[in-house]
């Protein structure tokens, strides 16, 4: 007697059925147990009286299913794939072959044909797994820096971003500062902090956010960094991007911990702004060291004094940039126009660059070899405009501006549609002379006196 292969629902019936034979229970008892009616059981009796045990195996297994797709069709729809659609998913490529090919596939049927053919890993097989980095050495070595955007206040105040400086070889927080959004001036507002604190490091570990890194490196302006990394190349300190976030997991676990226990620490103490809040930051990171900080495998300091003057951090902690002076001894900037006032250096710049310096406490200088050059602004747009890009990191605090702005003064009033089509009155009275029925008469009075000259 060849295997029968059975479900364990029929293995279950041939079980109860076997004690129904038996006489150990009745048929009644046996349709309550199996969920079927008298009748059924008796049928099913019937048949295991007959032909035994594997007459209760369903009569269907090991055929051919009347809605198996045709194994030409199968592979007609992977050839499609490999050729047209090997980066595309089980569902998007299901499309594909419905409106291409007029190929009608079940996304989950071309899913399981397509892990067949190793086209698709499902979920768990493309699982990546990051590799456990070991702390650097030394103190000073490599500090990683983030924003962590949160309400840091509860419901007593708004949202605001706290700016983490960690050592990785201690995870020793070395600045912390509270701040509107994660902007380049709040950076350098920070690292000015850090850098009379501790001197400079050897590098800082950041994210791929626009402070640090170019979005497009194929840019031709800007010279391929950031204002953020220009300040840092003027003070020799190195900024590497990490590819991921699990690559700066000792700053992203400290901003866990932190949204956690600074949170309440803020509560107890009754802390409701950011002034407040920077306040406390140095007693609450003492404590938050003593009990969190590791010991360096080496002893050593990298941090270096500082390279710079303190009289000149101010030209270094600001936003720089170069603009090509016109002939009419103008530039654009920040959608307003720079006029330079005409003098005896100026008079040589138009067709020349001159660098400009935009300070976080909103002053700005126009320089031409380092000589300070007096200038007028042209404003051109005095108020927020719609059309304006905000990056996400900065909506909140571009949103608290226009409200500011919105709450000065109610908006100027704009008419729509083109203007020269609009009515203007003159004052002036038609007495009829030039009316459409006068202009008739006297287009009849011409062509009568042209026909009459004939």
């Amino acid at each position: 007697m060849g295997l029968v292969i059975m479900s364990e629902r029929e293995l279950n019936r041939i079980e109860v059925l076997s004690q129904v034979t038996q006489g150990t229970m009745t048929a009644v008892t046996a349709a309550n147990v199996l969920g079927l009616s008298r009748r059924q059981v008796h049928r099913l009796l019937k048949d295991f009286h007959t032909d035994g045990p594997a007459a209760i195996r369903h009569k269907a297994r090991g055929r051919r299913s009347n809605n198996r797709i045709d194994p030409a069709v199968r592979e007609f729809a992977v050839t499609l794939v490999k050729e047209y659609y090997v980066d595309f998913g089980p569902t998007f490529a299901a499309e594909k072959l419905a409106e291409d090919h007029d190929l009608k596939v079940s996304r989950e049927t071309l899913r399981k044909w397509m892990q067949d053919a190793g086209i698709w890993l499902s979920r768990k097989q493309r699982r990546t797994f990051h590799q456990p980095r070991l702390r650097r050495e030394c103190l000073g070595e490599l500090i990683q820096i983030d924003g962590s955007d949160h309400r840091w206040f509860e419901d007593r105040g708004p949202p605001c971003t706290l700016l983490v400086f960690i050592d990785d070889a201690t995870s020793t927080l070395m600045q912390l500062r509270f701040v509107q959004s994660e902007s380049t001036f709040s950076y350098f507002e920070a690292l000015d902090l850090y850098l009379a604190a501790h001197g400079r490091p050897v590098a800082f570990y950041s994210d791929k956010h626009t402070v640090f890194r170019v979005a497009n490196q194929s840019a031709k302006s800007g010279h391929g960094m950031t204002q953020f990394g220009r300040a840092l190349n003027a003070l020799n300190i190195e900024i590497l991007c990490a590819n991921s976030s699990q690559a700066k997991g000792r700053v992203e676990r400290a901003n866990r911990t932190l949204q956690d226990r600074l949170v309440k620490e803020l509560r107890l103490a009754g802390i409701s702004d950011m002034d407040a809040a920077n306040a406390f930051l140095p007693s609450f990171t003492e404590r938050y060291n003593a009990k969190f900080a590791k010991a360096p495998r080496r002893a050593d300091n990298l941090h270096r004094p500082m390279n710079i003057e303190p009289d000149r951090l101010r030209d270094v902690f600001c936003s720089r940039d170069e603009r090509l002076v016109g002939a009419q001894l103008a530039f654009s900037y920040e959608r307003k126009r720079i006029i330079l006032a005409e003098n005896e250096i100026t008079r040589g710049l138009p067709g020349k660059y001159v660098d400009t310096y935009a300070f976080p406490d909103g002053g700005f200088e126009v320089r031409w070899k380092g000589v300070s050059l007096p200038y007028s602004v042209f404003d051109k747009d005095q108020r927020v405009t719609h059309a304006a890009i905000t990056e996400n990191k900065h909506l909140s605090a571009v949103l608290k501006h226009i409200k500011a702005e919105q709450d000065k003064a109610a908006p100027q009033k704009r008419r729509a549609g083109k203007q020269a089509t609009r009515y203007q009155p003159t004052g002036k009275r038609n007495d009829g002379w030039n009316s459409k029925l006068a202009r008739r008469a006297k287009e009849k009075v011409k062509s009568a006196s042209k026909h009459a000259a004939e």
